[in-house]
């Protein structure tokens, strides 16, 4: 039985996404089986992403693609993170196991009455959210609040004063998925 891993990258950014990158390198280390995506609209050569049904379409694609022996645990950065755990919200993609979700994007910046949160009644697979300290879509007390909505299990960890794009902090960011990967699923992750 191996772990599947599916990341997905912000509006502004593509597969190649630094912290993608260094995420999947880690983890890939770890003995995990790891995937990173494009969105159609990227794909396309455009800069304005589709709208959630499409973007959600192509999360559970790609899920399906890489759904093998094992548990599969969605996840990616802010916009992409956001598609996935809509995806596991919806029950589009059963087979996944947890959810990787990297500046979770909770409301547009200056604007917290605008939450995303909506499905997260919905999650029922373990959470991991990694953001800074500084994050301008969600503070973590606004994140810590929107949370306790999920029946699922959640954990928080936070990259102290950093802003939304986590800069020079990938390797952070990696190790932490890949210790919190290996917490889960200890007998499918070499710890790092």
């Amino acid at each position: 039985m191996i772990l599947g891993l599916l990341l997905a990258p912000g509006a502004g950014a593509g597969r190649d996404q630094p912290q993608l990158v260094a995420t999947d390198e880690a983890a890939t280390a770890a003995g995990v089986t790891v995937a990173r995506m494009d969105f159609p609209y990227r794909l396309a050569g455009r800069k304005a992403p589709d709208r959630a049904p499409v973007l959600i379409a192509a999360v559970v694609e790609q899920a399906s693609a890489l759904a093998g022996a094992g548990p599969l645990v969605l996840g990616g950065r802010s916009m992409g993170g956001r598609m996935c755990s809509m995806a596991v919200a919806g029950g589009l993609v059963p087979q996944a196991a947890g959810l990787v979700l990297i500046s979770y994007p909770l409301h547009p910046p200056g604007k917290p009455d605008r939450l995303r949160s909506e499905h997260f009644p919905q999650l029922s697979v373990p959470c991991l959210f990694v953001s800074g300290t500084k994050d301008a879509f969600g503070s973590p007390s606004e994140l810590e609040e929107a949370t306790a909505a999920i029946p699922g299990p959640v954990t928080h960890r936070w990259i102290d004063g950093k802003d939304h794009g986590l800069r020079n902090a990938d390797s952070a960011v990696a190790s932490t998925v890949v210790a919190w990967l290996s917490e889960q699923w200890p007998t499918l992750v070499r710890p790092a």
